[in-house]
């Protein structure tokens, strides 16, 4: 009798121990919450890239992508896309940062784009030194707001704002375009900021 309790026993402690060793289910990791940034903080994230591909390289247009997420209103967004050329390489190439898992944004981090052959007499790649950015996109979009945009988000107050920073060559200036309810003709308000100084240039359309 003793003998039978005894391996009774023993089974139930191993049929216990063999509970324990199962290992415990893993916990899904959390999803990484969207990143909303100002325009020099994407373009700073993208230059370190681009002057791996050409140590030359050099900004002649930055601009963001507006989601469903990040409607630019704050001067931010998830997405910013900065183009850059190499005049050793003769070469164009965009660097895209994105800072959400999104259908409509790119994949999160750093990506690049194809490269393209450099012209410098082409007026849509003029480069410009990164030293003259000093006005970031939250404060353009205020200046902005001031000569029509507010008035326009008052009556429609979803509507996403982008931003495009370029170097014009008219008037020896780096420029930032802050565009209201989308790009080219759709566009319904179009503010032009120096990016060096913050001041109001024009009213674009």
């Amino acid at each position: 009798m003793k003998k039978l309790l005894v391996v009774a026993m023993l089974l139930w402690l191993t049929g216990c121990s063999s509970e324990t060793a199962k290992p415990a289910p893993e916990a899904k990791p959390t999803p990484k919450p969207p990143e909303y940034v100002t325009g020099r903080a994407g373009f700073q994230k993208a230059y370190v890239a681009a002057r791996q591909w050409a140590r030359d390289a050099q900004p002649y247009r930055i601009e963001s992508q507006p989601t469903t997420s990040a409607k630019g209103q704050d001067g931010k967004a998830a997405v910013w896309r900065s183009y850059f050329a190499s005049p050793a390489q003769t070469g164009v190439k965009p660097f895209v940062w994105s800072g959400e898992d999104a259908p409509d944004a790119p994949a999160r981090g750093i990506t690049s784009g194809t490269e393209d052959s450099y012209s410098p007499t082409n007026s849509s790649t003029q480069i410009f030194d990164s030293q003259f950015l000093k006005i970031d996109s939250d404060k353009a979009v205020e200046v902005a707001q001031k000569h029509g945009g507010e008035k326009l988000l008052g009556k429609t107050p979803g509507m996403a704002v982008s931003y495009v920073c370029d170097w014009s060559k008219a008037t020896n200036e780096l420029i930032w375009h802050v565009i209201y309810g989308g790009g080219g003709e759709s566009a319904k308000l179009r503010v032009a900021v120096n990016a060096t100084t913050g001041e109001f240039i024009r009213v674009e359309k």
